[in-house]
């Protein structure tokens, strides 16, 4: 059974190297969640400094890599305490229309003397 064709919101064609980018509606956000909190992932090497550490996704606009890593992980910790949450809507926290209802900037400080 082939995929649903998602529905483009947007659509726009680069015409010097004819990359397009397109805009998808999406249910939610799926996220990996441990013992009910949201998480960040990070990797690093104990032997090595270089490159750094390495943080994985957690999110993910696909039910499948959510539910995949949730599983890989509570086997990886021997636990059942991640678990996937879709994620609908919350605060909006940018937004280029500058809307002062969406979040109020802070109050100037005034001097101490």
């Amino acid at each position: 059974m082939s995929r649903p064709k998602p529905l483009v919101l947007l659509e726009k064609t680069n015409k010097q190297n004819y990359k397009t980018e397109q805009v998808l509606a999406a249910e939610g956000i799926w996220a990996v969640f441990y013992d009910g909190s949201p998480i960040n992932l990070k990797t690093s090497n104990l032997l090595v400094q270089y490159p750094g550490p390495k943080y994985k996704k957690v999110s993910f606009s696909n039910s499948g890599h959510a539910i995949n890593l949730a599983k890989k992980l509570n086997s990886y910790f021997q636990t059942d305490k991640f678990s996937v949450v879709l994620l609908k809507q919350g605060e909006t926290i940018y937004a280029t229309n500058a809307n002062p209802q969406a979040r109020p900037s802070p109050a100037p400080s005034s001097p101490t003397t």
